[in-house]
């Protein structure tokens, strides 16, 4: 909106950002949410559930469409790789591994094909439903050598899980299992529909604040100013804040469409309840640790590694199980050099993190992990002041790393236009600039965490 004085910068905020925003916000998404709403409909009417899944695939074919046009040929073709795997597989009990390997490859490939295109400006395909699909595919695949599923599903089965509507574009996640009672068709309830609405306002409020406020944060609405290395900070945390809340405005529209569906909700005896959550924006902006950030980021996704990755790598050690899970995440994010060094990065400050509370935590008897204690946890000190100031330490220290490895998702910079070597040269003058400070305070854990084991 260019450079104005705060007064008039306020004039110009309604009807120069918020109003086209939320408007372009809803241009590009209504077609999904009616169609979401229609597979709702079709699930409510007692067809047989062939006719039932037809519908979810026919409707996901178009969304698919909509979004990418002929681009969508990769997902399509991602699909039917992974049920000829699982097909041919069929009797194998490692289905889970070698689908995944197979998977990620595939994901390599289309990578490095998409990182052709994209230097000749023709590349649109959105990454995201790629990933889901994987996600998809290879959650089915250790459920069913693990026996949570009975037998290979049908063809039109798998792609009526495959593509789901309510999933297929935004995510999140959602389990073979989940999408099979999702297909039963419950009735359309008020908390049912006020889990919709609740869910798209809040997506546009974190649209609107991700457009419109974080990247003008300061000086406009905190007044905030400073020497060259003091604005290169506030800089990066605007940078970061943009980012967090385009994730957050993702994750809830996710929880939108889903729901408008028919799916995200959890049953217990007869009471139904709509509650499928992707993000906790309160858990990543306010941290306890970097671990709750994470963890907090994309739940979904966060339970697909730790159930499908992390058990499984976890034979081989926690850090090693912690590395594979993180690099398995960059792969399924398509690998490019500022998402795997961010994750990268990201696993090795978890780890030390974890660890060092972990023993400062035995030696004071404090309630100082990583994550919250029960009630009835058997450490002596708990309210003590220095417990806080220790807790609040560590929360500084996640704000901090935070605001470092966010910095490099510049608003300014379109990735999806930019080659690789851009890119990297992009992530390592953000990170110069901040002088690698994470990266120091993150060694320096570890060297604290050393020298008390």
């Amino acid at each position: 909106m260019g450079t104005f004085s705060r007064q008039k910068f306020f004039q110009e905020l309604a009807h120069g950002c918020l109003l086209p925003t939320a408007q372009q916000g809803l241009e590009q998404v209504w077609q999904l949410l009616v169609i979401c709403l229609l597979c709702r409909l079709l699930w409510m009417l007692g067809l047989p559930s062939y006719l039932k899944h037809l519908g979810t695939v026919a409707g996901g074919f178009y969304t698919l469409y909509l979004f990418f046009e002929l681009h969508m040929i990769w997902v399509v073709l991602l699909s039917l790789l992974c049920y000829l795997f699982l097909f041919l597989c069929r009797h194998s009990t490692i289905r889970g591994t070698f689908l995944s390997i197979t998977v990620l490859i595939y994901l390599l490939i289309n990578a490095s094909i998409f990182g052709i295109q994209c230097m000749f400006k023709c590349c649109c395909c959105h990454p995201g439903s790629q990933m889901v699909v994987a996600m998809k595919a290879i959650s089915l695949a250790f459920d069913l050598d693990r026996g949570v599923v009975t037998s290979v599903p049908s063809p039109i089965e798998f792609m009526g899980y495959i593509y789901f509507v309510g999933t297929v574009i935004f995510g999140p996640w959602i389990s073979f299992n989940s999408y099979k009672e999702a297909l039963e068709g419950r009735k359309l309830s008020f908390a049912w529909l006020l889990k919709v609405s609740v869910s798209w306002v809040k997506s546009q409020i974190c649209l609107v604040i991700s457009n419109c406020v974080a990247p003008y944060l300061f000086p406009y609405f905190i007044p905030v100013y400073g020497d060259k290395l003091l604005r290169r900070w506030l800089l990066a945390y605007e940078n970061t804040m943009s980012f967090h809340f385009s994730n957050y405005f993702v994750g809830y529209l996710s929880e939108t469409t889903t729901s408008l569906a028919g799916a995200g909700f959890t049953e217990e005896k007869e009471n139904l309840k709509w509650d499928i959550t992707v993000s906790k924006p309160l858990n990543i902006e306010f941290p306890r640790s970097m671990v709750e950030v994470v963890t907090s980021w994309n739940l979904p996704m966060s339970r697909f590694l730790h159930t499908y990755v992390f058990k499984s790598a976890l034979k081989f050690g926690t850090f090693s199980a912690i590395m594979v899970t993180y690099t398995a995440s960059a792969l399924l994010h398509g690998l490019s050099f500022h998402l795997g060094a961010v994750l990268i990065s990201l696993g090795f400050i978890t780890y030390i993190e974890h660890v060092l509370r972990k023993r400062l935590a035995t030696i004071f008897n404090a309630c100082i992990l990583s994550r919250k204690c029960q009630p009835n946890c058997t450490h002596q000190n708990k309210k003590e002041l220095w417990v806080y100031m220790i807790n609040i330490t560590f929360s500084a220290l996640a704000v901090l790393h935070l605001t470092y490895l966010g910095s490099v998702f510049n608003s300014s910079v379109d990735y999806m236009e930019e080659d690789e070597d851009e890119i990297t040269h992009h992530t390592i003058q953000k990170w110069s600039e901040l002088s690698w400070t994470s990266h120091w305070v993150t060694f320096g854990c570890w060297i604290l965490y050393r020298l008390i084991l």
